[in-house]
């Protein structure tokens, strides 16, 4: 997966600031017309921007796009962090399992190999 930067991330045909000047009422009619395309074809994009309709205050929507970016940014690096803690713990316990199995399976084949060895 990439790198969360942005809530509303940078695509080929829209971004933040194309979604922001539809909502402010700003976009041009094509502008207007090729978003609310997306919309139809994005569950994720209707969802958001009917979120961000819901707000009274339009000016203020880049200041709530900026603290939901920095929050965002904040769990997941949290989430990260401890995804590799987590990740580097587990795999020492894997190795040292596997070593350890592999060793008493030498042990059981050279037991057996000197007791039919005797017969």
């Amino acid at each position: 997966m990439t790198d969360l930067k942005d809530i509303l991330h940078q695509d080929e045909e829209m971004n933040q600031e194309d979604l922001l000047r539809y909502l402010e009422g700003n976009a041009t009619p094509e502008e207007r017309f090729a978003i609310e395309k997306q919309m139809a074809d994005s569950d994720f994009l209707n969802d958001a921007v009917e979120g961000l309709q819901d707000f009274q205050d339009k000016k203020k929507l880049q200041q709530y796009a900026a603290q939901l970016n920095i929050q965002l940014r904040k769990q997941t690096a949290k989430e990260k962090k401890r995804k590799l803690k987590r990740g580097i713990k587990d795999q020492n316990w894997v190795l040292i399992s596997i070593v350890t199995i592999l060793l008493l399976c030498i042990l059981a084949y050279q037991v057996i190999r000197m007791f039919y060895a005797n017969r």
